[in-house]
C-alpha cells in the first residue's frame, strides 16, 4: 500500500504553527496540495507555505475562523477554487487556549469555549467537505484529539470533556460514513513540545514514557499521513494514541 497522496487536496486547520505546521509539511511531502488554514496570523501561515514550497510541495494559506459557519463556507469555497478540486483529506487540528481551572473556578462558558473548537468546528468543516467526498466515494477525516481523555488530567476538565466528545463523534461519523468509503479516525498526541512549550521542563513527563523520550511533531505528522493514505483505507472509527506508550494499559 502506498503512502503517496499525489492528486489529493488536504485541509489542515490551525496549520500556521505547532502540530498543524508539521502535519501540513508531511502531507505536502507525500504529494498532497495542502490548504494551510489559520485564524489570525497570516505571516505564520505564510511561513508554513514557504517551508512547504521550498521543498517542492504545494500549499496555499487561507484564513478562516473554523468556529463560524459563514467563515467555514468561504474557506471551503476558496480552497476548491484555488485547487480546482474538492477536499479529500480533512485534518481537524485547530485549538484555542487551554487554561488550567479548578472545578470551583470553572464556568459553563469555559466548557462551551472548548466545545467550539473540538465539536462545533469539526461539525461545520465536515458538513462543508462531505458533498465532494460523497461524490468521489472516498475521503479521510482525521481529528486531532489528546491523551488527556485517557489520563483524566486534573484542572482541565473543560478541555478533557471536549476531547472526549470529539472521540464520540469520531466513532459515530465513522459508522455513518463508512458506506461512502469515508474513514473517520482520531489521533491522540501525548505531550509534544512545540513553539509555546519552549521554556517548559519536560523531564517529569519524559520519565514516565516507556519509549524514554519526548515526542516530536513529525511523529504526529507520520500518523496522520498513514491514516490519510491508501495504507489506512481499512481503518475507521479508531482512536490512536501517539505518545510513546504513555497511556499504555489505560
Amino acid at each position: 500500500m502506498s503512502h503517496k497522496l499525489n492528486g489529493k487536496v488536504a485541509l489542515v486547520t490551525g496549520a500556521s504553527r505547532g502540530l498543524g505546521k508539521h502535519i501540513s509539511k508531511t502531507l505536502a511531502e507525500a504529494g498532497a496540495a495542502v490548504i494551510v488554514n489559520y485564524a489570525n496570523n497570516h505571516q505564520n501561515a505564510q511561513d508554513t507555505v514557504d517551508l512547504i514550497e521550498s521543498d517542492g510541495g504545494r500549499a496555499i494559506a487561507i484564513q478562516g475562523d473554523v468556529r463560524d459557519e459563514e467563515s467555514v463556507e468561504k474557506l471551503i469555497k476558496q480552497a476548491e477554487e484555488e485547487t480546482q478540486g474538492s477536499i479529500d483529506i480533512l485534518v481537524n487540528n485547530a485549538t484555542g487556549s487551554q487554561p488550567e481551572l479548578s472545578i470551583e473556578e470553572l464556568t459553563w462558558q469555559d466548557y462551551l469555549e472548548q466545545l467550539e473548537f473540538f465539536v462545533k468546528a469539526p461539525l461545520l468543516l465536515t458538513k462543508a467537505v462531505l458533498p465532494g467526498m460523497k461524490e468521489k466515494k472516498n475521503g479521510r477525516i482525521i481529528n486531532i484529539g489528546s491523551e488527556v481523555v485517557q489520563l483524566g488530567t486534573p484542572n482541565h476538565s473543560n478541555y478533557v470533556m471536549a476531547k472526549a466528545a470529539q472521540l464520540g463523534l469520531t466513532r459515530s461519523w465513522a459508522n455513518e460514513l463508512g458506506s461512502f468509503s469515508i474513514t473517520v479516525n482520531m489521533i491522540n498526541p501525548g505531550f509534544i513540545p512545540v513553539e509555546r512549550h519552549e521554556a517548559e521542563d519536560t523531564s517529569e513527563y519524559r520519565s514516565g514514557v516507556p519509549l524514554g523520550r519526548m515526542g516530536v511533531p513529525q511523529d504526529i505528522g507520520n500518523a496522520v499521513l498513514f491514516l490519510a493514505s491508501d495504507a489506512g483505507n481499512f481503518i475507521t472509527g479508531q482512536s490512536l494514541s501517539v505518545n510513546g506508550g504513555n497511556t499504555l494499559g489505560i
